[in-house]
């Protein structure tokens, strides 16, 4: 079974940055495409960012490009979502989730992920 735990939410005033950690265990790191995902109240769990296993390829969500970057390290096990110039809009449940997955892309839809984090909030203050 594979455990995955997010940390490094908190508020912040707008314009501020926070630095998501998301550390998975019980497979090979390595084999683990990861994304991050949120959800605020009465909205759908959107993409925030995925990486593939390797970090070769990303992918973002259309709000967050140019303000967000994603990155892991698979001899730490951490994927790290950096964000920065946060705005009211960004406030939101956010969570980690990593699928098995031996190819070089990784997934948009949070359908296609099979393991998830209990999540971290994220408040931005106007």
């Amino acid at each position: 079974q594979v455990q995955v735990a997010e940390s490094g939410g908190g508020s912040v005033q707008a314009g501020g940055s926070l630095r998501l950690s998301c550390t998975a265990s019980g497979l090979p790191f390595d084999d683990l495409t990861m994304g991050w995902f949120r959800q605020a109240p009465g909205k759908e769990r959107e993409l925030v960012s995925c990486i593939s296993r390797s970090g070769t390829n990303t992918q973002y969500g259309d709000s967050v490009k140019d303000r967000f970057t994603i990155s892991r390290d698979n001899a730490k096990s951490t994927m790290v979502l950096q964000m920065d110039n946060l705005g009211p809009e960004d406030t939101a449940m956010y969570y980690c989730a990593a699928v098995k997955n031996l190819g070089p892309w990784c997934y948009k839809s949070p359908l296609e992920y099979d393991y998830w984090g209990q999540g971290t909030q994220v408040t931005v203050s106007s």
